[in-house]
């Protein structure tokens, strides 16, 4: 079994005992070669070494995790946020597409956090700027969203999304300059997220950003016409809805 090094950041006393315990007892793998309550202990640690895992707290008692990452922008270590729970910071990760550890979490949550940071590249510049804007200002609605692909992890403008089309349990994102994203998570994930930001989902397979909507045809069963022409079948029990939206813009 692979060693790995952690470093655990928590201003809470209670939590990171814990957190300390819970990695002691289930994950033998990883050795805790720190701990630390603050922006300033966290970075006296990191000056002397960087962990393959840095467990990190957001609210901390004199700044921010993002404080932490600020202070080391060179940081090599993987990276799980913990957070408590909060409405606006859950849509924030899901925006940034961060994964992150819930407060009070399950083993099994440690788990598949555990997992993905194994496998998985430590979050880039943009990601991290679309997640501190959303925590930072929450009452501000987002204006970046976070798109995973194969290769690479986009970030894109909400209002360069022209549409969204369901490929089984991906999704492909039409953008405004013609190109194409495709990412590996379904439709309603998109349109649950995407709701509140002008996007109505009008079919079981299109979800539309409604700024980029020309018209509404009645005829042939219902359909959209965007901007650029494209048309967007509607589905029957989605009609009212779309006819309501628009009346409403």
């Amino acid at each position: 079994m692979q060693k790995l090094t952690a470093i655990l950041v928590e201003d809470q006393p209670n939590a990171l005992a814990m957190l300390q315990q819970d990695l002691e007892t289930h994950h033998a793998e990883i050795e805790i070669i720190g701990t630390a309550k603050s922006v300033v202990e966290a970075s006296k640690l990191l000056r002397k070494q960087q962990p393959d895992i840095l467990f990190l707290d957001i609210m901390l008692g004199d700044g921010t995790g993002f404080d932490v990452l600020e202070i080391h922008p060179d940081l090599t270590s993987k990276i799980i946020f913990v957070t408590a729970s909060d409405e606006f910071a859950l849509k924030a990760f899901k925006f940034s597409a961060i994964d992150y550890v819930l407060k009070p979490y399950a083993i099994e949550d440690l788990d598949i956090a555990i997992d993905k940071a194994k496998s998985q590249v430590k979050p880039n510049k943009e990601q991290l700027n679309v997640l501190q804007d959303s925590i930072n200002q929450p009452n501000t609605r987002p204006k970046k969203i976070s798109l995973h692909t194969s290769d690479k992890i986009v970030v894109v403008s909400l209002d360069t999304i022209v549409r969204c089309e369901s490929d089984n349990n991906y999704t492909e994102f039409f953008m405004q300059d013609g190109s194409k994203i495709l990412v590996s998570k379904t439709l309603k994930f998109y349109a649950d997220m995407l709701k509140e930001f002008n996007f109505l989902r009008v079919h079981q397979s299109h979800l539309v950003n409604l700024q980029y909507v020309k018209e509404f045809i009645k005829s042939d069963g219902g359909y959209i016409v965007l901007k650029d022409k494209k048309t967007i079948p509607v589905s029957v029990r989605k009609r009212a809805e779309v006819v309501s939206a628009l009346n409403f813009m």
